[in-house]
């Protein structure tokens, strides 16, 4: 077990620098070694775990092939959601019917948010990924891509094998070292895991109470605000004032309603709000309400993010969303080229990868407002030719 940190605070800050990433594999991984002992970890528990980790390569290969988030909402959408895992879906609301309920009354979170994740994440845990936990960990510690969002989870997988509940050699999940039915990171897994079935174990491989109370509990743990909406089906006027538009940009219900933004079916809830267009003002409409913004949290892709929530409403008994008439997107080969007119123009894009993220689309957003187009985010051939 580790100790307590306030017993190495001296240490800790007296503790020499160790290599964030990149380097030789295996003086990184002695770098990790000595700041575990640094942190407190009994030096027999570091060696334990690290004995025969390896680089994987297959994991840095998926992390650089995530060419489907290229695809627009209505393509990635219409992938991920099929009727055979709404159907599955509602079957699971109704076999687990008591635990969504606890989760509801404990947390807050609703059924389909749920339902949604553990859909996508792992096919409602028949899919959860072979990869070594440890070595992918390891492995996108030493990338240099993300290593402030890795390295941590590596002493948070210490953590959890000191106290018995991770094997190094056979612990699996996804290729982002994330475990169980809904992808759980370790470092989650020590501040949120739940043991739903009460038999004494957080088991989120093998057990869809502790996997869905546990997701439920780190939804809280977020910022989920009990009993609110997240996402609601909207239509928009002909015309607005469409720079409006886009995730964090919220305004009054009263606000959106002056403008003529209206409920498609029921009435708007009365809280801050912003309208989503993922694929213009001619696509399908959206109000994304606070809980939206936790979603985040989990995942960073805004078409995963918009496509789950949704997927939650869905679940819900919510309708298909009307996918309008929205013009033509750009090929992923187009949308690098306008990455890198956009960056060459003095925009933050990100990585030029040809996804349209939060960046790219703030970016198109404020090019078609100097160019006098509708700015709606959305980048059609038209604005790549202007550029």
């Amino acid at each position: 077990m580790r100790l307590l940190p306030s017993l190495f605070a001296a240490a800790l800050f007296a503790a020499p620098a160790f290599a964030q990433c990149g380097g030789g594999f295996n003086q990184f991984v002695n770098g990790l070694k000595s700041e575990a002992a640094q942190q407190g970890f009994d030096q027999a528990t570091v060696n334990a775990f690290f004995q025969g980790v390896q680089k994987d390569p297959a994991v840095l290969r998926a992390d650089r092939a995530q060419g489907v988030f290229q695809k627009p909402f209505i393509d990635f959408s219409r992938r991920l959601i099929s009727q055979n895992r709404i159907d599955r879906g509602q079957s699971m609301s109704r076999k687990y019917d008591a635990v969504f309920d606890r989760i509801e009354r404990d947390y807050g979170v609703s059924r389909g948010v749920l339902l949604a994740f553990w859909a996508f994440e792992t096919d409602y845990g028949a899919v959860q990924g072979d990869f070594n936990t440890r070595n992918a960990l390891v492995t996108l510690a030493h990338d240099c891509r993300r290593p402030d969002l890795f390295r941590p989870q590596v002493f948070a997988a210490i953590e959890l094998f000191s106290q018995g509940n991770f094997d190094p050699n056979r612990t699996t999940g996804a290729w982002a070292g994330e475990i169980g039915m809904v992808q759980m990171l370790p470092q989650d897994i020590l501040d949120n895991g739940v043991d739903g079935d009460g038999d004494g174990k957080v088991s989120l491989k093998t057990s869809a109470p502790d996997a869905l109370v546990s997701g439920g509990k780190m939804l809280s743990h977020l910022g989920w605000q009990p009993g609110q909406p997240w996402l609601q089906e909207v239509t928009v006027p002909a015309q607005m004032d469409w720079s409006l538009s886009g995730p964090g940009k919220s305004r009054s219900i009263a606000d959106w309603q002056a403008m003529g933004v209206q409920a498609r079916t029921g009435s708007l809830a009365n809280l801050p709000a912003s309208l989503i267009l993922p694929q213009g003002h001619k696509g399908p409409a959206f109000l994304a309400y606070p809980n939206f913004d936790v979603y985040f949290e989990w995942n960073q892709s805004f078409v995963y993010v918009l496509t789950a929530a949704y997927f939650g409403t869905r679940l819900e008994g919510g309708q298909i969303y009307d996918a309008g008439n929205p013009p033509a997107g750009l090929s992923g080969a187009q949308m690098k080229q306008l990455q890198t007119k956009l960056q060459a123009n003095g925009y933050d894009v990100g990585k030029i990868d040809g996804i349209l993220g939060a960046g790219t689309r703030a970016a198109v957003q404020a090019e078609q407002e100097r160019l006098g187009l509708p700015a709606d985010a959305w980048p059609t051939a038209d604005l790549l030719n202007r550029l």
